[in-house]
């Protein structure tokens, strides 16, 4: 008897998800098969001085002479250890044959593949968040895994997180969805600026606008596939961001901020839509024009990165 095989994009990160260990389906609706079954599992706890001690090596080099100068040992003590989780994204449709897992994984595309199985990961973590009703509980991106794989086994095998082959993937297929890309060395100054603006912003030299967080907000939910969300969020994003950005008087800004007040209406419409419950069946999803959001949010986040891109709003 053939044994039937299932194939799996795999991620591992270094802190704890919030969901128990486990196995969890995804289901489009109360009846329907599973679109995904999600497993979920704790690795022994290990040290996190890795990273840590990589990047701050040459700080404490230089550190180290002036101590010795003094006489001084400073204590320099073990990192606690942390919790890693495994997270399997799992085909429920099984193979008959090896040949046609290997195919699948030899044909893969790397980007859309590792961004399905993230958008899948992050559902059952908005779940949780909404379950449990924990604020601090968060998506994840493909970039923040330690390592992710992809492959095949036997049903109890990948239910257990497990396989008979896998190949380790790396991240850059997750990223253009993500907003993040490779960088040039021309681009290293542009790195920088995110590390001069938080200097900034920690040093009271610049300010941080409320439309800030809310426009980050709507990206998670939108990129989530939760329009509704994100249709709300980004109408109060417009309306704070307007105003803040008509106050600091930028006259390079000034077309964009035209730009948005011609779109405000239109986000507004979209935001009433979503608030629209009584015109529903239950279990109807609003009539929200994703590419509208899209395309609007798109725009605001272009007038947030020009507003910072010549300098800070310094005070």
């Amino acid at each position: 008897m053939p044994v039937s095989l299932f194939v799996f994009i795999q991620f591992e990160f270094p802190w704890a998800l919030g969901p128990a260990d486990g196995r969890y389906l995804l289901r489009p609706g109360p009846d329907a098969e599973p679109e995904r079954v999600i497993v979920l599992g704790t690795l022994a706890a290990g040290r996190a001085g890795s990273a840590y001690s990589a990047a701050a090596g040459g700080a404490r080099g230089a550190r180290r002479g002036r101590w010795a100068a003094r006489g001084a040992r400073p204590a320099s003590p073990e990192p606690a250890p942390v919790s890693t989780t495994r997270a399997t994204i799992i085909d429920p449709v099984p193979l008959a044959a090896e040949n046609q897992a290997r195919a699948w994984l030899e044909g893969l595309d790397r980007e859309r593949e590792i961004t399905r199985a993230s958008d899948v990961l992050n559902r059952v973590l908005h779940a949780q968040r909404i379950a449990s009703a924990d604020p601090y509980l968060h998506e994840v991106a493909p970039t923040q895994a330690l390592v992710i794989r992809a492959g095949w086994g036997e049903g109890e095998q990948v239910a257990d997180g497990a396989w008979l082959h896998a190949r380790e993937l790396d991240a850059e297929g997750g990223r253009r969805r993500l907003g993040v890309r490779r960088r040039s060395r021309r681009d290293r100054a542009a790195a920088l600026r995110p590390q001069e603006r938080l200097a900034a912003l920690l040093g009271g030299r610049a300010t941080m606008l409320v439309c800030e967080e809310l426009v980050l907000r709507a990206r998670i939910d939108l990129d989530g596939g939760r329009v509704a969300h994100a249709a709300i969020e980004l109408e109060r994003a417009y309306a704070a961001a307007l105003p803040e950005l008509r106050a600091e008087g930028r006259q390079d800004l000034a077309l964009r901020v035209d730009e948005l007040e011609k779109l405000r209406p239109h986000v507004e419409e979209q935001a009433a839509r979503a608030l629209a419950l009584g015109e529903r069946e239950p279990g109807q999803r609003p009539a929200v024009e994703e590419e509208a959001l899209q395309h609007a949010l798109g725009r605001l986040e272009s007038a947030l990165r020009a507003r910072t891109a010549t300098g800070f709003n310094v005070t």
